[in-house]
């Protein structure tokens, strides 16, 4: 049973786009590190598991990006709990796995 998930967005303040990537890289790693099932979409991370471990998480996350040099950073957080358990990212998103955008190109 998962009792949380949790979808985080860290937006580190420094000029260079090339500078965000490599922080947010560092962020990314950190969550693959932690054991907990995680998926990286194109605007936030997503992460299932324990809450109070995953709330550890968002903290460290965050003070990752100051220790790689941002001096300020902005994180938008998504938080999904119960202690019986929550939706699991599989169930949330097996359906669309695999459809195709049909964007008219």
């Amino acid at each position: 049973m998962v009792e949380a998930s949790v979808a985080i967005q860290v937006l580190p303040k420094v000029n260079e786009t090339k500078e965000t990537i490599r922080i947010v890289d560092k962020v990314i790693e950190y969550i693959a590190s932690s054991g907990f099932k995680y998926t990286v979409g194109p605007f936030e991370t997503t992460i299932e598991g324990d809450y109070d471990r995953l709330m550890e998480i968002v903290k460290e996350c965050n003070k990752i990006c100051i220790n790689e040099g941002a001096p300020s950073v902005m994180s938008y957080v998504k938080i999904s709990f119960s202690p019986k358990g929550v939706l699991t990212i599989d169930e949330k998103v097996e359906k669309h796995n695999g459809m195709k955008s049909s964007c008219g190109r």
